[in-house]
């Protein structure tokens, strides 16, 4: 990635790609709802930052914050539990 927020014209395709991905405004909206459930969990105690834990939504929704349907897991539990959901496939 290119530094002071330039893009890097020899970058990759797959680069370019998760770029484009990550600036619609959907995608935008998904992540903002997960860091409000991070930090809506650090005001509560339940992590701390540099804790090696993520919030996990138990139904696959980043829109849906309620505390039933969130939980504290470590990061590996949560990303091999999210497999298949998205994300860099497996083997690469």
């Amino acid at each position: 990635m290119a530094r002071d927020g330039k893009k890097d014209p020899n970058a990759k395709p797959a680069s370019k790609a998760k770029r484009a991905y990550n600036a619609r405004a959907d995608q935008k909206k998904r992540r903002a709802s997960r860091n409000k459930a991070r930090k809506e969990a650090e005001k509560s105690g339940r992590v701390r930052k540099g804790d090696g834990k993520d919030i996990d939504h138990k139904d696959g929704n980043p829109m849906n914050n309620s505390k039933k349907n969130t939980r504290v897991q470590s990061k590996s539990k949560n990303r091999a539990r999210n497999k298949g959901r998205g994300g860099r496939p497996k083997g690469s």
